[in-house]
């Protein structure tokens, strides 16, 4: 057995060896050789980590393209820590090969996910001691992101306290890190406080926030609950991700609920977003079950392509003539190949096409990649340039066996419109129509926003008139957002008077703004100091029969406070009162520190004394926000949220 193993270590080794030959003298032309000539080593060093074989790897380590970029790569893709800090160990026998930040973040994700505590301490005390030569010392959130995927709670916190002791004030995503180790920790009551803290501290959930909300709900039971917050989402603008879909399909699947699964499914579709493949078994039982219909289409585009060949560790392996003949001992049947899908960045290659030059186009071809929807859109996505991101695009057209669908061309003109290439986005517009293919609503609202950023307001009002023969049929709901967006946007290109006309004309269409529209508008003319038009949009606001908002007057209050018309901020002050919102502590005491400025004593004293204040206080948007934003839908998911963890609340008062 001992003769045998060993046979099988000698017959790996020189297969390795082999490996390492055929490559280690090859010139390099360009980026996209070397990127090639990198993929092909990490993978021959992914297999060589899952040979069983230790002494295999040292014949790759000799070749010349081992870097950090390889290094690191492979470090993330070992099967297991144990066999990555093996890997890091035989690095000690390469005499020019020296760490730097690339591997040692590597190394610290291994020793995070392995959950060495004590081991990624000491690393990332030797990191900031600078005891490596031209490293960076590890920023505070990517050390609270470390320590909580080591799942050391106690060092994410003192990291944290660290930050805030400098003054600083604390990102929404150190809030979110903070959080989503207490939900994978089963502190519930924990992760709620901190979804409240993080709101108290002025900072508004993002879409992070909410996946890590509707998670911790469907795995406490309240699947009911995060199906409701996920709902409010698109009212926020929010847009909904892969893995809130996938927690919601799976919950709803193991609940047999499959009326719900078909709608989020459908759903999905309409949001452009790829199924994830993690489902595709649990559908495809459904499926077979007869319980779904129609989501064929969603389970072979969650299946492998079989077009991608898969690398083995004995493939076509021969031994060389002059070489010992130790394989009668075994033969290939007595050792399983190791099959892995080929090593691809589509992060690595888009860059190493950045210049897109003829060379780099020829070598491209040459490595025969299976093109995949999926791939497409990751490169597309990762191109830095909108004009290769365009070349691409074209090229990939004319592959064997790829064809376009939705998810590539909204990649693209997202890609395009992001950078203001209208006449680009023009043509991509008209070849989706002519081919019948309807885009994702939140594809054309994007383009609208991003022509706000580059200040095409003609190119986003005629992507507007389009828009039903660019998506189809579009919810009143939907309409009334893709104004706004268009509002927005004509605001940002200085089309005041032209905004307004479109206001008029969603009334007059019985569309009607909705408050975070308002409360945008409002903030946007106030800030010019057109009071006149403000107050012609409270108006509207009033009779739409739009639900009070208090942001909507908590915008007006800060805005008439800034401009030094602390009386006019007092009169709205009491239309929110009138309406049965009550302030928060630091709007009121705002408006108390104006009008005291402008000796307006009485009414300060009024307002000190004479008004109750809310406890529930809800950050104030960004200008940019304003048009997202509605109070009353953040308010519904804190409650949702923090409600379905009342009990554990009282229990713990009560204890």
């Amino acid at each position: 057995m001992l003769m045998r193993s060993f046979f099988e270590s000698q017959s790996l080794f020189r297969i390795f060896t082999r490996q390492a030959r055929s490559f280690s003298h090859q010139v390099v032309h360009n980026q996209v050789l070397q990127y090639f000539c990198r993929a092909k080593l990490i993978d021959s060093i992914r297999l060589s980590l899952r040979s069983g074989s230790p002494d295999s790897i040292l014949p790759i380590l000799k070749n010349p393209h081992l870097d950090s970029f390889v290094v690191s790569n492979a470090l993330c893709s070992a099967p297991s820590p144990e066999s990555a800090l093996s890997f890091v160990e035989s690095l000690k026998r390469v005499p020019h090969f020296v760490h730097t930040q690339q591997t040692l973040h590597a190394i610290a994700k291994v020793l995070a996910k392995a959950g060495r505590v004590a081991q990624l301490k000491k690393l990332l005390d030797a990191i900031n001691d600078r005891k490596f030569h031209k490293v960076r010392p590890i920023s505070f959130m990517e050390s609270m992101r470390l320590y909580a995927t080591a799942g050391d709670l106690e060092s994410v916190l003192r990291v944290y306290d660290e930050f805030c002791s400098q003054g600083k004030k604390p990102c929404i995503e150190s809030y979110n890190i903070i959080m989503d180790l207490y939900v994978q920790m089963g502190k519930d009551l924990e992760a709620v406080q901190t979804f409240r803290k993080m709101m108290q501290g002025g900072n508004i959930p993002n879409s992070r926030t909410f996946t890590i909300v509707i998670e911790h709900l469907v795995d406490s039971g309240n699947v009911e609950r995060a199906k409701d917050v996920f709902d409010v989402l698109p009212l926020m603008r929010v847009k909904h991700t892969t893995r809130q879909y996938s927690a919601l399909v799976e919950a709803f699947l193991n609940l047999k609920h499959y009326d719900v699964v078909e709608s989020l499914l459908g759903e999905m579709k309409m949001d452009g977003i790829l199924p994830p493949r993690s489902l595709c078994n649990l559908l495809k039982c459904a499926v077979e079950a007869g319980f779904l219909d129609g989501i064929d289409d969603f389970v072979e585009e969650m299946k492998p392509d079989d077009r991608i060949k898969k690398i083995e560790l004995l493939e076509n392996q021969k031994i060389d003539e002059n070489e010992e003949d130790v394989d009668e001992y075994i033969s290939d049947a007595d050792i399983d190949p190791i099959k892995l899908k080929p090593w691809l960045d589509p992060s690595a290659l888009a860059s190493a096409l950045r210049d897109w030059k003829a060379d780099d186009v020829s070598a491209l071809e040459d490595a025969s990649i299976v093109w995949t929807s999926r791939l497409v859109c990751k490169m597309i996505r990762h191109f830095k340039s909108p004009q290769t991101a365009w070349l691409f695009f074209c090229w990939v057209t004319d592959q064997p066996g790829f064809v376009h669908d939705i998810h590539t061309y909204s990649g693209v003109i997202t890609k395009l419109s992001s950078h203001g290439m209208v006449d680009l986005v023009d043509g991509l517009l008209l070849k989706v129509k002519s081919e019948e293919i309807k885009l994702p609503f939140n594809t054309v609202r994007q383009v609208i926003d991003f022509y706000g950023l580059s200040r095409n307001g003609d190119a986003a009002l005629k992507v507007f008139h389009d828009v039903k023969g660019v998506c189809g049929s579009i919810s009143e709901h939907d309409m009334a957002s893709l104004y706004s967006s268009l509002l927005r946007t004509l605001l940002k290109c200085g089309r005041d008077h032209e905004s307004m006309h479109f206001v008029e004309q969603m009334f007059s269409k019985g569309i009607h703004p909705d408050s975070p529209t308002f409360s945008g508008l409002m903030h946007h003319f106030a800030a010019k100091g057109d009071l006149r038009t403000v107050q012609n949009l409270f108006s509207l606001f009033r009779q739409s029969g739009a639900q009070s908002d208090s942001y909507v007057y908590k915008t007006l209050i800060y805005t008439y406070c800034k401009c030094g018309r602390a009386t006019l901020a007092l009169r709205f002050f009491e239309d929110m009162r009138n309406s049965g919102l009550m302030p928060d502590g630091p709007t009121k005491s705002l408006l108390v520190k104006c009008l005291w400025k402008e000796g307006r004593l009485k009414e300060a004293s009024v307002v000190q004394g004479g008004c109750k204040e809310t406890n529930d206080i809800l950050p104030l948007p960004s200008s940019s926000q304003l048009f997202n934003i509605n109070s009353a839908d953040l308010l519904k998911v804190q409650t949702l949220y923090c409600d379905s963890f009342q009990d554990i609340a009282i229990q713990d008062q009560h204890s």
